[in-house]
């Protein structure tokens, strides 16, 4: 378990596969810094460190890690028991 990963999760709250990954989330108590990309500086940003603008985006020690399902794979993963990340 990586309890020293350093995450962020880029989001749309409109976006259908945001919202699964945060449903998850929720569901299992999973707590991480959250950015949406309704802003220009965001959308930056977000674009700077992980090449796309596509969300959801989790960021894990400035990589950046694409798709709803690889994204709840990876939470489930490191954070099973629902740890704030």
């Amino acid at each position: 378990m990586s309890l020293h990963s350093r995450l962020i999760l880029y989001y749309r709250p409109t976006c259908p596969f945001c919202l699964k990954v945060l449903g998850f989330m929720r569901q299992k108590g999973i707590q991480v810094p959250l950015k949406n990309i309704g802003n220009e500086e965001t959308r930056v940003e977000l674009l700077r460190l992980g090449g796309k603008q596509q969300v959801p985006c989790l960021l894990i020690d400035g990589k950046a890690l694409y798709e709803s399902d690889d994204i709840i794979r990876w939470l489930d993963t490191h954070y099973p028991r629902g740890e704030h990340a």
